[in-house]
């Protein structure tokens, strides 16, 4: 039988990880998993890596930084890119920079064979030899699982944001803790940047869960929301809530749809609600999540550039966790 073939998986969700070297189960291949892009590299360099397998959301170096490293320095890899980033901008910037070929996440053992044969690369992986398979795969805790569940569920929003603003949108890696009511407090202020700020609250329940999203704005990118939005005359009072209440039902319900369909859950969502315009950060003494243990989602979108963003929080209840534990867990 043929040596097997250097692959090298890298994304900094755990979760992420295994099911791809599960989707290679068949296949002669020795895994290098790289949390980020530069220990990817470093297997590369070292020979581990002769077909690669590329998030782009990613710490420390994100997949666009490799894909560039490896062009730059002729590495002899092939890669793809498995992301949750199917934005079409993203995708055709990683096919100029050289992947050949982009699989939205959750990875599809199908989509994946279709891609490997595509390239002439199943012939080239002989069959796994009965026995011969990966150990016991690492395992994933809550966080990480909501955290991937997370980043696809930003980048298909993110998509369906930039087809409406025809721009770019910018995603950061999902950030998922556990809060107590006070912990919630200082991110809520970090979110803000201790400035002057505007927060839609939508509340959700489902079967076993409940929660509110808070979509938080920083008063600068109101204005520029609303040039996206192409709103003309001055930016009243009125018009800056019909801006927000716009960007709030497509962000805030495009992510909605896109959690609880991953989840297989039902989420029924309540009015959305301004908090106050040009306020300080909210409190929320009558809010669901007040006084609970919290699971946090927190995403930073950036729109267009760096100056045009907003924060959405997603606050599940502690009652919510045997329900989210239960739904990850099949999944995974």
């Amino acid at each position: 039988m043929a040596e097997p073939i250097p692959v090298v998986i890298c994304d900094d969700s755990q979760l992420a990880r295994n099911q791809m070297s599960r989707a290679l189960k068949h296949w002669n291949v020795n895994i290098t998993f790289a949390e980020h892009g530069l220990k990817a590299l470093e297997a590369i360099r070292e020979g581990k890596g002769h077909l690669l397998f590329l998030d782009l959301t990613m710490p420390i170096m994100d997949g666009y930084e490799v894909l560039e490293r490896i062009r730059r320095d002729d590495l002899p890899c092939l890669t793809i890119v498995v992301s949750g980033d199917v934005q079409q901008a993203a995708q055709q910037r990683v096919m100029a920079l050289g992947a050949i070929d982009f699989i939205a996440k959750p990875i599809d053992a199908v989509r994946l064979g279709d891609s490997l044969r595509s390239y002439g690369l199943i012939e080239e992986l002989d069959p796994q030899q009965s026995g011969t398979g990966s150990s016991t795969a690492p395992v994933v805790q809550l966080t990480d699982k909501v955290q991937e569940i997370a980043n696809i569920a930003m980048g298909r929003t993110a998509s369906q944001l930039a087809e409406m603003l025809q721009t770019f949108i910018r995603l950061p890696v999902p950030r998922v803790d556990h809060l107590t009511t006070s912990d919630l407090v200082m991110t809520l202020r970090n979110a803000t940047g201790q400035q002057p700020s505007t927060t839609v609250s939508q509340g959700f329940i489902g079967p076993g869960l409940a929660g509110e999203a808070l979509l938080i704005f920083q008063d600068s990118s109101v204005a520029d929301l609303a040039r996206l939005l192409h709103y003309d005359g001055p930016l009243n009072e009125t018009a800056e809530r019909e801006v927000l209440m716009d960007i709030a039902n497509v962000l805030t319900g495009a992510f909605f749809t896109n959690f609880s369909k991953l989840l297989q859950l039902s989420l029924s969502r309540t009015t959305p609600r301004i908090l106050g315009l040009h306020s300080e950060p909210p409190t929320l003494h009558n809010s669901p999540v007040a006084s609970e243990q919290l699971l946090c989602i927190e995403i930073d979108y950036h729109i267009g550039d760096d100056t045009t963003h907003c924060d959405l929080l997603m606050l599940f209840t502690e009652d919510s966790l045997p329900v989210l534990t239960s739904q990850l867990e099949r999944l995974s």
